[in-house]
């Protein structure tokens, strides 16, 4: 194993090609790490003849050699992770996939906030995907986010998630007069599984 780091960086505001990049030196490389983001990413790979669009998945998945690793700087929606896992696992791709236990979470509730600022600043919009990146940002700024190591932890996601609904809830309807109706208990039983079926993927990557 090589002691050396190559790190590449977008300097534009998006769209510059790192992922072809990434997907070419990762060939030689041990592990590929994604730092930073969410899954309003995008890259389109070529596995089996198949053409597959990736937005939560890191850049050089399909490295002979890499583990692939989602760092703790990486904003998780792990419906979308598990459904890109389910796609390539079907194209006969075998992932070495880790996922910091120190990652933020996507919530509904983030969506939600997502879409309730976008009206909200109107023209002054910068263009969001709605897909909930900067209100988890925030979230784990005010200290109300949820990591993934969370979901495995019931009774820890249990507390933090009352927490944080009930904080992001509360903007939504009083601030943005946005109507968020999806039940906490439905959200909590959602998350619980998904920290079921990611259980073996979530590790200490510090």
């Amino acid at each position: 194993m090589s002691d050396s780091i190559t790190i590449i960086v977008g300097s534009q505001w998006g769209d510059e090609g790192k992922g072809k990049v990434t997907d070419l030196i990762a060939q030689d490389m041990d592990y590929v790490v994604r730092f930073h983001g969410g899954n309003n990413a995008g890259h389109t790979i070529v596995a089996n003849g198949q053409t597959l669009k990736l937005h939560m998945l890191p850049s050089g998945v399909l490295s002979p050699k890499a583990t692939t690793i989602i760092g703790n700087g990486v904003v998780v929606d792990p419906k979308v992770l598990l459904q890109e896992i389910e796609d390539l696992e079907k194209s006969g791709i075998n992932l070495r996939l880790k996922i910091s236990e120190r990652a933020h979470v996507i919530m509904p509730y983030h969506i939600a906030m997502d879409s309730a600022l976008t009206g909200h600043q109107a023209s002054l919009a910068a263009g969001s995907t709605n897909r909930g990146i900067a209100p988890v940002y925030a979230d784990k700024m005010y200290r109300y986010g949820i990591r993934i190591g969370d979901l495995l932890e019931p009774e820890i996601l249990k507390e933090k998630l009352s927490k944080a609904y009930n904080f992001n809830v509360a903007i939504l309807n009083k601030v943005f007069n946005f109507n968020f109706t999806q039940p906490l208990e439905e959200i909590f039983s959602a998350y619980v599984e998904y920290g079921k079926k990611l259980k073996s993927m979530i590790a200490d990557t510090e």
